[in-house]
């Protein structure tokens, strides 16, 4: 049975308005499409309330108007809900999600790393402690969803693109080409993002887990854009080393994730202005996600009883320069 909100304009939700939550509600906004909503806080949400969401692309730069609030019991019901948060801050925002849902909602978690609902039927505790995010988000109600989009932020409320390319994949986690995903994958579309169906999501989850998990560490510890890396000697091979690691642990789980590093090294080399987005934050005196990227390696690899040295060796500097970087004085001063 249709419900009678589904026969007028679809309410789609971004929870987070960052770089990636921004981008994508700005493009959907302005389609007009869908009837878009936002939840954000402090100067973020009073500029966009204010002045609207701006969103600068390598073609274009506009304004829309989006509603913005910071509760999101305030939005009711809704169809498709974005959680574009940062990993650590998703487990404080489950109950204002649940105020989105009803048992239709389809939700887009964070894929920082291994997500919750990755094994579909098996609950992995290291990944959802206490699965909380498995109860409060059920998985028969998640799709998955992988953002290639290299974005940053300018100012609050202001979005900018890095590169030519975006796109964000879509699929249901057992391949089905379903009325939900593909009407998504068309609203997306007609905003101007690319979003291919993908009938092997949890692979493209898997190839979004490893490049997030080699390359922000290497660029906290480098402090290097995309560019700068790529240019210097012996970057790249360390990188390279990293997602062959990682990779041999997929295929011990029978994972089928398509293509090789070499290629996936060159797609994320196409951006060589890119600041990745631990290094954003790690400038900005922000939280960072190493901690979910390690748990994430750690959980598959107890089920996979392998070892990952290289990998295990970067993350060790990179929690280092994180240590250092939150007891610098002016680290310090940023978080207060």
């Amino acid at each position: 049975m249709i419900r009678a909100r589904e026969r007028s304009m679809l309410k789609v939700c971004v929870f987070g308005a960052g770089a990636i939550g921004g981008y994508i509600a700005g493009h959907l906004a302005r389609a007009g499409q869908c009837e878009v909503s936002v939840v954000a806080r402090g100067q973020t949400l009073d500029a966009i309330r204010e002045h609207g969401l701006r969103v600068i692309t390598p073609s274009e730069d506009f304004t829309v108007r989006v509603k913005a609030v910071e509760d999101a019991r305030e939005l009711g019901v809704q169809d498709y809900v974005f959680v574009t948060l940062k990993t650590h801050q998703v487990g404080e925002a489950l109950d204002q999600i649940r105020s989105l849902m009803d048992s239709t909602t389809v939700l887009l978690p964070p894929t920082t790393g291994i997500p919750y609902y990755f094994f579909r039927d098996r609950q992995i505790a290291a990944l959802d402690p206490g699965a909380r995010q498995w109860h409060a988000m059920p998985p028969a109600q998640v799709l998955g969803c992988v953002y290639w989009i290299g974005a940053h932020t300018v100012a609050p409320g202001v979005v900018s693109q890095d590169g030519a390319k975006a796109g964000c994949p879509v699929g249901e986690l057992d391949g089905q080409h379903s009325e939900r995903v593909g009407r998504l994958s068309e609203l997306l579309g007609a905003s101007g993002i690319t979003a291919k169906v993908n009938d092997n999501i949890r692979a493209a989850i898997w190839v979004k887990f490893v490049n997030s998990l080699c390359w922000n560490p290497m660029a906290m510890l480098t402090q290097g854009t995309l560019g700068e890396m790529r240019d210097a000697a012996g970057v790249v091979p360390v990188v390279r080393t990293m997602m062959h690691e990682a990779d041999t642990l997929a295929k011990a789980m029978g994972l089928d994730i398509g293509p090789d590093p070499d290629k996936r090294i060159a797609l994320t080399l196409s951006a060589p202005h890119h600041k990745m987005s631990m290094l954003q934050d790690l400038e900005a005196g922000h939280p960072l996600e190493l901690e979910p990227l390690q748990r994430s390696l750690i959980a598959v690899r107890e089920l996979t009883d392998m070892r990952t040295p290289t990998l295990d060796t970067v993350l060790a500097l990179a929690r280092l320069r994180e240590t250092t970087a939150l007891n610098n004085p002016r680290t310090r001063e940023l978080h207060s």
